[in-house]
């Protein structure tokens, strides 16, 4: 807004001011062809560089604005309001035996203050369009929770992945889509203390 006032820095100006409104045209462009890049390859098929073709951009510009393809998708597919690298850093900052808590906090800590009403908009779009599931699954199982049980080195990690995408889920199903109580107004410790155990197990437990 502040571009162009003053005539001594003129060199500059431009640039930034051209960058940011057509970084902004980027940006969408980028979200929209990721959707579809997404929906009709899979999460797998899709690469950084088709996204930023369908877009008509620079691959870099994946990098720039969401930090790489698995941002991209949490915020294209998902719209979950966080960096989900970011996220998985947090849930990998602190003893292992705690991971299934810090999941919990986490899950509700992303959700809560919006209400959980952009993770039922994901849940009734998976329900009704198979390809985002398989995109979906392939995203959550194979990139983000795999990623979990990998660090922890935990034999059996796929099951253990789709053992945690089970409970998380069905949280959130519970809490924020058909909102059963008095789970779906439960306070962060109640929560937390009658459903990290299970995840922990998942993790880091027998599942015989």
């Amino acid at each position: 807004m502040m571009m162009g006032v003053n005539p001594g820095s003129h060199q500059n100006e431009p640039k930034r001011r051209g960058r940011r409104s057509g970084g902004e045209d980027t940006k969408a462009a980028l979200l929209a062809a990721a959707r579809e890049v997404f929906v009709e390859r899979g999460y797998e098929g899709a690469t950084v560089r088709s996204i930023a073709a369908r877009a008509g951009v620079d691959a870099a510009m994946v990098n720039h604005w969401f930090g790489g393809k698995e941002a991209l998708f949490a915020k294209a597919v998902l719209h979950v309001p966080v960096d989900i690298n970011a996220l998985i850093d947090r849930l990998l900052d602190g003893p292992d035996e705690e991971i299934g808590e810090r999941i919990v906090r986490n899950f509700i800590g992303v959700w809560d203050p919006i209400g959980g009403g952009p993770f039922a908009a994901m849940v009734r779009s998976v329900t009704s369009h198979g390809q985002v599931a398989d995109v979906l699954r392939a995203f959550f199982v194979q990139t983000l929770l795999k990623r979990l049980v990998t660090h922890l080195d935990a034999p059996d990690a796929e099951l253990r992945a789709t053992l945690l995408a089970s409970q998380i889920f069905g949280m959130g199903m519970v809490r924020y889509v058909v909102k059963f109580e008095p789970l779906a107004s439960a306070d962060v410790e109640t929560v937390v203390k009658a459903i990290a155990p299970n995840l922990q197990r998942y993790l880091t437990g027998d599942i015989g």
